[in-house]
């Protein structure tokens, strides 16, 4: 991010922007995981959608996870899961979401979050494809609220709370497809808490009256504007 973007120079100093960039990387894996946002994406669609059938026949993603051997994967590519071993379960189609990329962008000295990736439908006898939906959303160019990233560096909580946003887009995008037009019912609001993690606040230290320059603490993105 501070790479591609100059307007964070002044600010960054002696800190060179590679640097920066793979100290804010830490920071943002500190406030979330791929895993996290995968798995609060399936919730939140699956709590969105209407309570009746093929919804409320899903398999328990516990069962589904044993019989796969493997959990949902921080790497992707990844190998593709066998996903014969569905039927047993049961299991007749799968409905797959897949993040390829997440994190933070700037344009001219303006941050935001940002999440790639896909859902799609399929049948497990045959991989025909019933249904796919791409996303790509990008909290810049939507025009919202700058998201400071030295404040991200001290409170990486700010960076899940943007990716919460955003995936409750795609949650709604979701519901809307799988949801037929000729159906009644309402499916659960689905707002609920959103999880926590323990914040990553590193207290600023006092501003030194009189040079020299204070030193960043090792891995420490230098502190926000007040």
């Amino acid at each position: 991010m501070f790479q591609e973007d100059s307007a964070y120079s002044d600010k960054l100093k002696k800190l060179e922007p590679k640097e920066a960039d793979r100290r804010l990387t830490v920071k943002l894996q500190q406030a979330v995981t791929r895993f996290e946002l995968s798995e609060r994406l399936r919730v939140t669609t699956l709590s969105r959608l209407p309570e009746e059938a093929p919804w409320t026949d899903a398999v328990d993603p516990a069962r589904v996870a044993s019989a796969l051997e493997s959990f949902l994967v921080e790497e992707v590519p990844a190998n593709a899961p066998d996903y014969d071993l569905m039927g047993p379960l049961g299991a007749d189609t799968v409905v797959e979401f897949v993040i390829q990329d997440y994190g933070m962008r700037s344009d001219d000295g303006r941050a935001g979050a940002y999440l790639k990736g896909y859902g799609r439908m399929f049948r497990v006898d045959g991989r025909s494809e019933l249904w796919r939906r791409p996303f790509d959303l990008d909290a810049v160019e939507q025009g919202a609220p700058h998201l400071d990233p030295f404040k991200v560096g001290k409170e990486p909580e700010l960076f899940r709370l943007a990716m919460t946003d955003l995936l409750d887009k795609v949650a709604d995008m979701f519901v809307k497809d799988l949801t037929p037009t000729n159906r009644k019912g309402s499916a659960p609001t689905g707002n609920t808490a959103p999880d926590t993690v323990p914040s990553a606040v590193t207290p600023a230290p006092a501003p030194a009256l009189t040079p020299p320059e204070r030193q960043l603490p090792p891995g420490e993105l230098p502190d926000p504007d007040a």
